[in-house]
């Protein structure tokens, strides 16, 4: 899962930092001008989820972000960009403590300006006596529901969590934004598509999922970067 959570960091900087390359790995002298840098620095314990939240495993990923361009002025402002952005998004921490120079030193770097970006990971455990619809055990008459989730200027959305409550399903959409639920009963049966993405929930009514073409096209109201 945190491949997927690496996708969605990434789609998440193009986002914001258009036209910037995004990269995961050290932060090493050589990638002084590569762009954005998401290197992943470490696992934490997730926050204690509310009471009667059961079935829920969860931890955090940390990232350490930083920034190089073609000139420091460019580097700077596509630093201050990030971080306000990530300030904005509920579904991010930033941490602004300074950097250990130990650290550096351990990635053979010099230091840089930077922060620190954490991420929860949730993967949610299917209940007991909870059947979950698969490929294999689906009924005849049963269909895959496939869609896409984007932002202004139809922007996909990478990471979105999509979800089924009726039917105890969730996935989470590729980086360009796309998610598919393998086989499913009659559309009438499915109860409301639930959608959050960058702090926003949308919620689809099944009545509304009938009308719809395939794929869905799901577009979240949320605020450029």
């Amino acid at each position: 899962m945190i491949d997927e959570v690496d996708l969605r960091m990434k789609a998440w900087v193009g986002r914001i930092a258009t036209e910037t390359p995004v990269y995961l790995g050290v932060p090493d002298r050589e990638s002084l001008d590569r762009g954005v840098c998401l290197y992943l620095l470490e696992l934490g314990p997730a926050p204690p989820t509310r009471a009667g939240k059961r079935g829920v495993l969860g931890f955090t990923v940390c990232y350490l972000v930083t920034v190089g361009a073609e000139t420091p002025e460019r580097a700077h402002r596509l630093l201050g960009d990030l971080v306000f952005a990530a300030m904005s998004d509920k579904e991010l921490e930033v941490d602004l403590s300074p950097v250990p120079a130990a650290l550096w030193a351990g990635l053979r770097s010099v230091p840089r300006p930077s922060f620190r970006l954490r991420v929860q990971v949730r993967k949610e455990q299917p209940l007991a006596g909870v059947r979950c619809l698969s490929l294999v055990d689906a009924p005849e008459g049963t269909a895959p529901l496939l869609g896409q989730v984007v932002g202004p200027g139809n922007e996909p959305i990478g990471g979105a969590w999509v979800a089924l409550p009726a039917l105890r399903l969730s996935t989470r959409t590729d980086a360009q934004g796309h998610f598919r639920f393998a086989s499913l009963p009659p559309v009438e049966s499915l109860g409301s598509l639930e959608v959050r993405a960058e702090g926003e929930v949308l919620s689809v009514a099944s009545e509304v999922l009938a009308t719809e073409p395939a794929p869905l096209v799901i577009r979240m109201p949320v605020k450029e970067g």
